[in-house]
């Protein structure tokens, strides 16, 4: 490889040192104090997979009310003005402690970067204080039936009418439909030309309740709800509520998946379960544990810590406006890996079988860890879609 080469792969993979400023230590410990708080007066009780489905929107909306959902968002828009790192830590607890976080989650994580970055004026009025306020629900729109992981293969038409656009589709696995105000919704505005299945994507904000609109369940194997179906049959979305340019969709989605992909939910979905597997192990003693036991739990803390200062890094350069897509695919690809290899080392370890019906405790997180495992590696694209966006990146396809 050239030097020149060489270089450039450097600068792919770059990541700033971050360090966290004493007042945001201060903001971490504020945040430890409201969860202690919380859990000791029985609000919530903790779970893996919490962004997923913690869903609880009196929890969502306490949050707004002490400023820790919008954070980054300016305040003319009802955000705080705050850094990118103090969003973050605000999120790091939340899912280490297990809190049911799902209802503001993608409003927060996604939608408001995207609106702020690409929506008009009245629609970042119209959307962005109640994010902040913890009061409105997003899901997301990409997926649909047949297509996997393959994005660019939308099926859903969107055709201009007089005043805006009829949608015409269905949406897969969308997170909180069947409880959010709205979805950015990707669709083919104009048909694919000379191979180019990347041109002639749009966005749209579609209200939920929107005539034209059915939402079906997904139901887990246990028959909870977290997903859904979403069919479209000529919705009307007027040009109002078109976001950023028509025929932009591409770029503007690929730039919402850096957000998805790189937070600290794709690594600590199973955090609470690496918690209480310490705590069962604390009780059994180092000399049960053995020498290959202490190395496997050695192991599971120091790769969590690793991934956390990637991440940290990718939310430092998407806070100064640096393209992040390539270290936010390996570290999503790491991360979702990892959880189930938390998964696998708590079964391995501690001889307590799963239970979905316990109330609490080291059985109830490994039922729920267990169930959730195979999406980890699916949502937000598959690990050989990602390690393809790597080799791209890295100029190796």
């Amino acid at each position: 490889m050239s030097t020149a080469a060489e270089r450039d792969l450097a600068q792919t993979l770059a990541l700033p040192s971050v360090g966290l400023a004493p007042e945001t230590e201060e903001l971490r410990a504020e945040v430890r104090e409201f969860l202690a708080k919380e859990r000791a007066e029985g609000r919530f009780v903790p779970r893996c997979d919490v962004w997923l489905s913690g869903w609880d929107e009196r929890f969502s909306r306490e949050l707004g009310a002490r400023g820790w959902l919008g954070m980054t968002l300016p305040t003319e828009y009802g955000g705080h003005g705050r850094t990118a790192l103090d969003r973050y830590v605000v999120t790091e607890e939340l899912l280490a402690a297990g809190a049911p976080v799902a209802a503001h989650w993608v409003a927060d994580r996604q939608i408001g970067p995207s609106l702020l970055r690409f929506g008009t004026e009245e629609q970042k009025q119209r959307y962005l204080p109640r994010i902040a306020a913890g009061e409105c629900y997003f899901g997301i729109g990409m997926s649909e039936p047949d297509s996997g992981s393959d994005l660019a293969s939308v099926r859903t038409r969107a055709t201009r009418v007089d005043g805006g656009w009829q949608l015409t589709g269905t949406k897969v696995w969308t997170s909180g439909a069947h409880h959010a105000h709205a979805f950015f919704a990707l669709a083919r505005s104009e048909p694919v030309q000379d191979g180019n299945r990347h041109a002639g994507l749009s966005q749209f904000l579609v209200e939920l309740n929107s005539p034209g609109i059915q939402i079906n369940p997904i139901r887990l194997l246990t028959g909870a709800h977290h997903f859904n179906e979403v069919v479209l049959d000529g919705v009307f979305v007027p040009d109002e509520l078109v976001l950023g340019e028509i025929g932009a969709g591409w770029h503007q989605v690929t730039s919402e998946l850096a957000f998805e992909r790189s937070g600290p939910e794709r690594f600590l979905s199973t955090f609470p379960l690496l918690v209480a597997l310490v705590d069962e192990l604390s009780r059994a003693g180092e000399s049960a544990l053995g020498a290959s036991g202490l190395r496997e739990l050695g192991a599971l803390v120091s790769r969590v810590w690793t991934l956390r200062r990637l991440s940290l890094g990718i939310a430092a350069s998407l806070s100064s406006g640096v393209a992040a897509d390539v270290p936010a695919a390996m570290v999503k690809d790491l991360g979702t890996r990892y959880e189930s290899e938390v998964i696998d080392a708590a079964r391995l370890l501690v001889s307590i079988p799963p239970d979905p019906g316990a109330e609490s405790g080291f059985a109830r997180l490994l039922a729920d860890a267990v169930l959730h495992a195979p999406g980890f590696t699916l949502r937000g694209g598959t690990n050989e879609i990602l390690r393809g966006v790597v080799a791209r990146g890295l100029g190796l396809r």
